[in-house]
């Protein structure tokens, strides 16, 4: 049966019956990415999930707007494509995940090298913050202001990778305030490593892709108020929360 909008009965009651918290404020494409990426989620590395015809059925959307939605998917590896008879979507094959905060990071290198690095970079990032709150001038603390911009943008973007990049700049701008040379090394190297491995950035299982970068954004900026006000009581807090659950 069809709706008078064009989208099937049975995809808009799949959709209904889905987590409505977990889609609130997302587009109809981002709504059949969500759905379609829970599909793959349950099913074995490279398993078929069906034709792009049979899910844009199954998500009620038009043809566009599930193109859309294979677009999100594939940029988050989610699923691969493959064209010919017996063809259609397959769950991708697994690649090593690693957590940071709340965002899982997708890589293309051995999975405990960059958890590692990570690790070392949290604990070293009171330090760092430390040396800011003594050290940043106006003019670094102005510099910090404008890297917020990329993550603004890249969240208005819905682009979680370009969202991290501009995360990470700005912690490497918070490194280069600390006058120890060693630490601003080390620091750099740990970002370099992680970023140059990362495939695709995901929020975890409890917060949706919008709603992760809107908090993280706000805790940066929130950090950056604090290290203005030289309040290293709000900073040490701050600084512990971006780390939970690394």
């Amino acid at each position: 049966m069809t709706s008078a909008d064009g989208h099937s009965e049975y995809g808009q009651i799949a959709l209904r019956r889905g987590d409505r918290q977990r889609t609130a404020g997302l587009s109809r494409a981002e709504q059949a990415a969500e759905r379609v990426a829970d599909l793959a989620a349950g099913a074995a590395p490279g398993a078929r999930l069906g034709t792009k015809e049979e899910l844009r059925v199954q998500c009620g959307v038009s043809v566009g707007t599930f193109n859309e939605a294979l677009r999100l998917l594939q940029s988050r590896e989610l699923v691969t494509v493959r064209p010919g008879p017996g063809g259609g979507l397959f769950a991708a094959e697994r690649t090593p995940t690693v957590r940071l905060g709340k965002s899982i990071l997708t890589l293309d290198a051995d999975q405990t090298t960059v958890a590692d690095a990570i690790r070392i970079r949290n604990a070293l990032d009171p330090l760092l913050i430390e040396d800011a709150l003594w050290h940043a001038s106006p003019a670094d603390l102005a510099l910090l202001r404008e890297r917020l911009a990329p993550m603004a943008r890249a969240a208005a973007d819905i682009d979680g990778v370009a969202f991290v990049r501009a995360n990470w700049q700005l912690h490497a701008e918070i490194a280069a305030i600390s006058p120890n040379p060693l630490l601003r090394s080390i620091y750099s190297t740990l970002l370099t490593i992680i970023e140059s491995h990362t495939l695709s950035v995901l929020p975890d299982d409890d917060i949706t892709l919008p709603e992760y970068m809107a908090e993280r954004y706000h805790l940066h900026a929130d950090l950056i108020d604090a290290l203005d006000r030289r309040d290293a009581i709000a900073a040490a807090r701050l600084i512990a929360s971006h780390n939970t659950s690394a």
